[in-house]
């Protein structure tokens, strides 16, 4: 089966549109049962865009090996102009719902990266102002994986950071097949959260029956199981149908 490669088609017509600044984003950790749910924001520059190429090797995360990923992580993150991944807690999902947990964790994310790229005033156009790029004025637009836009409906809402500039957001299904920007976040959000669910599940003993250095927290056998027999821990999201039942 031959599998198409993410292009930069998407974010140079963006950047045709007069967006200064594109980022690409893609949620982890929707599905499963315990820890949170990140996204990961993967920004370029439109200035950069005639001379970037594809990186070498991305794809659709899910197409990738685990160790094909953490082999592409670091690459991923130095060829973006800025990368960031935000999460919400088990907690916030129980009490917001997922969408709006994915909306608060995407905007953490883009509020991480816009800061870091120095995106922190408007001028009277309501454009950015970066003074790591000479003053430049600049708009953002965001591609995000999926049919459904929750980072503008989760956009001024008590729980929401103050980001310096709200994003304009198209979305684009299989965004992560298609888009070299959703791809990195896609990758960049995998590694991190996997990393973390390992590093749970190795450092406290109460937590090794659940397995999440194997299932990474989502609904496996054994883990539904643990679950059963032992009951959910403060990380599980306990809003959901743990047991399968």
């Amino acid at each position: 089966m031959v599998h198409e490669s993410p292009t930069l088609e998407l974010e140079r017509e963006l950047a045709a549109q007069g967006y200064g600044l594109i980022v690409g984003f893609d949620e982890v950790g929707r599905g499963a049962l315990a820890g949170p749910v990140m996204v990961g924001a993967a920004a370029v520059r439109a200035c950069d865009l005639p001379e970037l190429a594809v990186p070498d090797g991305v794809a659709d995360s899910k197409m990738l090996t685990e160790r094909r990923r953490e082999t592409l992580f670091e690459p991923l993150q130095a060829w973006c102009a800025a990368s960031a991944v935000g999460q919400a807690s088990n907690g916030e999902i129980d009490e917001w719902g997922i969408s709006h947990a994915l909306g608060i964790a995407a905007l953490r994310a883009l509020n991480a990266v816009e800061r870091r790229l120095g995106l922190t005033s408007l001028d009277g156009g309501g454009r950015a102002v970066s003074a790591a790029q000479d003053a430049a004025t600049m708009r953002v637009g965001a591609i995000l994986d999926g049919p459904n836009d929750y980072i503008t409906k989760a956009l001024d809402t008590f729980d929401a950071p103050d980001v310096p500039v709200p994003a304009h957001v198209i979305t684009q299904v299989k965004g992560d097949r298609h888009c070299a920007t959703v791809a990195a976040a896609a990758v960049i959000a995998k590694v991190t959260r996997d990393r973390l669910m390992v590093d749970i599940a190795r450092g406290n003993p109460r937590y090794a029956p659940y397995e999440w250095d194997r299932n990474k927290g989502y609904g496996s056998a054994a883990h539904r199981r643990a679950i059963a027999e032992l009951g959910p821990t403060p990380l599980h999201r306990t809003s959901w149908h743990l047991t399968g039942e």
